[in-house]
C-alpha cells in the first residue's frame, strides 16, 4: 500500500513539475517536435475566420457546378472537341436525348502523323550528341530506333492510307533509315549530316502534314454536317469547347473547325478554347471549365450589370491602373496590349502584329 501511494505521489509531482522540466526529461528523438503550442493573436483568429470563407466558398462553388451542368445541358445542345493523338474526339450533349460520341478520324491521320514523328523523333536522338564524338550515348537507342524504323519499311504497302500517299511515306522511312546508318557507321553526328538530313526531309514531310490535316478537318466537317442537320434550330444555342496547350492555340485544328459551324458572333460568346496544361484531358474536365464559364457570367450580371466581365481577370481592370502608375513612378513606359471591351469576339489566339512567314508554305 505504502508503495503504492509514493507511486500515486510521484506520478502527481511529475504531473505538477514546469513544463521545461519535464522537457529536459524527454528522448531526444522527441524534443525537435516538443514544447507548447504558440497560441494565436486575436489578430490571427480573426484573418483566419475571414480565410475561411474562401475556403469554404470553393466547396459550394462545387455543390453549385453540378445543379448549373444539369441546368445548363438540359436547355442547350453542347459540344466538346478534345485533342487526341488519333485526331480527336468530339462529343454532342443533346437536351433529353442520349450523348453522341462520333466516329474517330481514318486510321490514314495516325500513320501520316506517326511518319512525321518519326523524323522528329530521329532528330532528338542526335541533336544532344551534334560534333561531339566523345559522347556514344545515343548508339544504341538509334539501333533500337533503326530496327523499328526497318519493320515499319517493310510493311509501308500494306499500312492504312491511299495508295497515292504511299511512295511518299516510304520515302520518309528511306530518308530516315540512310541517315541513322550513316551516323552508326562514322559512329559520329556531325551538324553538316543533320542539316543535310533536315533538308532532304523537309519536302516529303510537307506533304505528309498536308494529307494529316486533310483528312482531319474532312471527317469533322462531316460530322458537324450531321450534326447541325440533326439540331436544327436549336444549333443556334448549343454551345461548343475544345481544349489547347500553349503550342497548339495557335491555328487551333479543332476550335478552327468548330468555328466554320458556330460563327463569327459565337465566339467567345457560346464557343470557347480552353487552355490547359498538357495535350489531353477529360471530357467531366473540359464539360465542367465550359459550364464555370457559362455560369460565372450570371454572378457577373447579378453584382455588376455585365453579363461576360467574368471572362475577365476581375482585378485586371485596377492591376492595369496600378501597373501604369508604378511604371509612370519608375520613368518607364508600360508594356501592356491595348484595353478589350467584356464581350469581344476576337478569334482568341494571336491574330495581327508581326511579319514574317506564317504557315509551311510560306516556309518552303
Amino acid at each position: 500500500m505504502k508503495s503504492a501511494i509514493l507511486g500515486l505521489v510521484a506520478v502527481a509531482l511529475a504531473a505538477a513539475a514546469p513544463a521545461a522540466t519535464r522537457a529536459a526529461e524527454l528522448p531526444d528523438y522527441l524534443k525537435p517536435i516538443s514544447g507548447p503550442p504558440r497560441s494565436p493573436s486575436a489578430a490571427d483568429i480573426a484573418t483566419r475566420d475571414v480565410l475561411q470563407l474562401n475556403v469554404s466558398m470553393f466547396s459550394l462553388y462545387e455543390n453549385a457546378g453540378q445543379v448549373f451542368r444539369k441546368n445548363i445541358l438540359d436547355q442547350h445542345p453542347m459540344i466538346l472537341a478534345l485533342f487526341s493523338g488519333a485526331g480527336g474526339r468530339m462529343i454532342l450533349y443533346r437536351p433529353g436525348k442520349p450523348t453522341l460520341d462520333a466516329a474517330p478520324v481514318p486510321r490514314s491521320y495516325q500513320v501520316m502523323k506517326s511518319l512525321g514523328h518519326s523524323a522528329m523523333a530521329v532528330s532528338e536522338v542526335v541533336l544532344p550528341y551534334v560534333d561531339n564524338p566523345g559522347d556514344t550515348s545515343w548508339i544504341a537507342p538509334m539501333r533500337a530506333y533503326l530496327t523499328e524504323m526497318k519493320s515499319a519499311l517493310g510493311g509501308i504497302a500494306a499500312a492504312e492510307m491511299p495508295d497515292a500517299w504511299r511512295p511518299n511515306s516510304r520515302a520518309i522511312l528511306e530518308n530516315n533509315i540512310a541517315f541513322m546508318e550513316e551516323c552508326l557507321s562514322k559512329g559520329v553526328i556531325t551538324l553538316a549530316s543533320v542539316q543535310a538530313f533536315g533538308k532532304t526531309q523537309a519536302p516529303v514531310l510537307r506533304k505528309a502534314v498536308a494529307w494529316a490535316a486533310e483528312t482531319q478537318v474532312n471527317h469533322w466537317m462531316a460530322v458537324l454536317d450531321q450534326w447541325k442537320t440533326e439540331l436544327g434550330g436549336s444549333f443556334d444555342s448549343v454551345y461548343g469547347a475544345s481544349n489547347t496547350i500553349y503550342v497548339a492555340r495557335q491555328n487551333n485544328v479543332l476550335f478552327s473547325v468548330l468555328a466554320q459551324y458556330f460563327g463569327p458572333k459565337a465566339i467567345n460568346e457560346r464557343l470557347f478554347l480552353i487552355e490547359t496544361v498538357s495535350f489531353t484531358t477529360t471530357p467531366d474536365d473540359i464539360l465542367t471549365a465550359a459550364v464555370r464559364i457559362i455560369s460565372d457570367r450570371s454572378v457577373g450580371g447579378l453584382f455588376f450589370n455585365n453579363y461576360r466581365l467574368m471572362d475577365y481577370e476581375l482585378m485586371g481592370g485596377d492591376a492595369r491602373k496600378a501597373i501604369i502608375a508604378g511604371m509612370k513612378a519608375r520613368g518607364q513606359e508600360p508594356v501592356l496590349p491595348p484595353a478589350v471591351p467584356f464581350g469581344s469576339g476576337q478569334w482568341p489566339a494571336l491574330i495581327s502584329g508581326g511579319s514574317g512567314p506564317a504557315s509551311l508554305d510560306d516556309l518552303l
